[in-house]
Formats: structure tokens, sequence, C-alpha cells
């Protein structure tokens, strides 16, 4: 950038009030939060843009016009020696993205060019992600054996994360008015960018429900609630799984999503068609949802077999 643009830059920075990064950045969430963005997105953009700024500061960079590519790729390679994953700082990147967009879109391409633009986003390890095994989640279940409350809560609620794929806040946020027993549908009303949509359940969750409502005692809207009759939060949600896994012999315990994966790859390899498995996981397009569906040189070769034209033709003699 030569000289007279960097003056023309800083100038409009300055006019618009946003040439110090901690200004900056702080108008960006406010800007977020005005746009009904999740509290869990917001919470997300900050802890993503403090870690930015606490970079920025041990290199002597307070201003917006100092960032540079070679600033924001210095970022990610002190991420990687600090022991973020793959993942951790692919996550940081898109934050860093999207407030370098927005600035830009702030103040007019012509006016500032987000140097992210330059920068290639850190590479994902292509990994199959399975989620938890079924195998694991039956012996979970078995592990609730009984007609205590929790015994009854607790199966019900591994059956619904598998069966809805619902993420952890989703699943704790369903009211018992959200639920519709006759079809299995629940309304999922504020689901990831405040999304709302229908997931669904079968029978046999549909049962472990029922029983589960009976051995409620109290008058909560909350369709999950602890032994005091509180709404159950993410930590009793943690808790139980830790729990039924380890009465289960599982040495590593699943988490939620562990459930919301299992539910994708399963559902895929059952035959449901991408486009439906992202509207009941509630992505926006198909790139998130292809980090599940990593599929296993098995699923590829079961799939060949089942659908290879020259087998057709053999079973068409």
């Amino acid at each position: 950038m030569s000289s007279a643009n960097l003056r023309h830059m800083t100038q409009n920075l300055v006019t618009f009030g946003l040439d110090h990064l901690s200004t900056a950045v702080q108008a960006f969430l406010v800007d977020r939060q005005s746009s009904g963005l999740s509290q869990n997105t917001i919470k997300f953009y900050t802890h993503s843009l403090a870690r930015f700024s606490q970079f920025c500061e041990s290199q002597a960079i307070t201003r917006i016009e100092q960032i540079t590519a070679d600033t924001i790729r210095a970022f990610l390679l002190w991420l990687e020696q600090q022991g973020h994953s793959p993942s951790g700082r692919h996550a940081r990147y898109r934050s860093l993205r999207a407030f370098l967009y927005w600035l830009e879109t702030e103040l007019g391409e012509d006016t500032y060019r987000a140097p992210i633009r330059k920068v290639k986003a850190p590479k994902l390890p292509k990994e199959v992600i399975e989620g938890v095994n079924l195998d694991d989640v039956q012996r979970m279940i078995e592990a609730c054996k009984g007609n205590r409350f929790t015994e009854l809560r607790d199966k019900a609620l591994l059956l619904f994360l598998l069966d809805t794929g619902a993420r952890a806040s989703e699943a704790l946020a369903v009211d018992l008015a959200d639920v519709n027993f006759p079809t299995g549908g629940v309304f999922i009303r504020k689901g990831k960018g405040n999304k709302s949509r229908m997931v669904y359940f079968g029978r046999n969750t549909r049962r472990a429900l029922t029983a589960y409502l009976k051995a409620r005692k109290d008058d909560n809207p909350a369709l999950w609630v602890n032994e005091q009759g509180e709404r159950l939060t993410r930590y009793g949600l943690d808790k139980t799984l830790r729990l039924r896994a380890k009465q289960a012999g599982i040495a590593d315990p699943p988490s939620a999503h562990d459930f919301r994966r299992a539910f994708a790859l399963n559902m895929l390899r059952s035959g449901c068609d991408v486009f439906t498995l992202q509207r009941l996981m509630g992505h926006s397009d198909l790139t998130v949802l292809r980090r599940y569906l990593a599929q296993t040189e098995a699923d590829l070769q079961q799939a060949h077999q089942k659908f290879s034209p020259v087998e057709g033709m053999k079973n068409k003699k």
C-alpha cells in the first residue's frame, strides 16, 4: 500500500472512530448483538477477538492500519505454538475474517480492504468423525435400568439426543409446549443463528419420554429438569453423560456433540439424503455438514456395491 493510500485509510478510520483495534472490536460486537445473533455466537466472537487483541498487543499493534496479512499469518502461527488444534485455529480465523469483512463494509472497499483476503484459512484434517458408537449408547441406556426419576430421565435424554440430532443448547432449551407427542415433532425455537426448525423422534424415544414425564412431580415448563425440578443445565447434562458412561464401562465419555455426529452419520448410512439431513441439523449450507459426513472406506465400498452400474446390469439379466 502506498504512503498516500495509507494516509487516506488512516484519515477515514479516524473519521469513523474505528482507528483503534479495541474500539473497532467493540463496535463490531455491538453490531453483532444488534443483529440478533445468539449469546453463544457473541461469546465466540468476543473470546476469539480477545485472543487476537492479546497477540497484537504483544506485537505493539494497537491501530487497524497496522494489521497486515503478515500480522494475521503470524497470529495463526502463534495460536499453533500455543497448542491450539487445527479446528481451533480455523475457528479463530473465521471470527477474525468476520470482523475484518465487517470493517471493510463499514468503511467501504475504496477506503479499507481486509488484509485477511490474502491469507488462506488453516487446513482442517480430513479425519473421519464417527461420533458416539451405537453399542456404547446401548450400554449407557442399560445403565439407566430402573424406575427412579434420574434413571427414567437419563434414558429418555440419551435417546432424545441421538434421535433428534439437536445441539446440547437446543435440547436443554426445549419446553414441554414445544413437543408434539403424537407426531414426534420438536420445535427448536432458537437454533444456531437464532434460526428455528423442527426435529423429530420415533416410537422408542416417545415411550421413554412418556415414562420420564410420568415420574415428574414439578410444574416447570422445561422438558428436561433435575431432581429439584429446575431446568437441566449444560453442566448437569455433561455430568449425566459422564456418569452413565462410567457405569457402562466406557473409558472416554461421549459429549452431547458426539450424539449429534452419530445422528448425522447414521442417518446418512441409512439412506437419508443430505438436503433433508441439512435441514434436520439446522445447517445453512452443506459446507458444515460435510465435516460430519466424512465416510469410511467401508461406507464407500458398500455404496459401490449397492449402486454399481455394472452390478445393476447383471441384475437386469
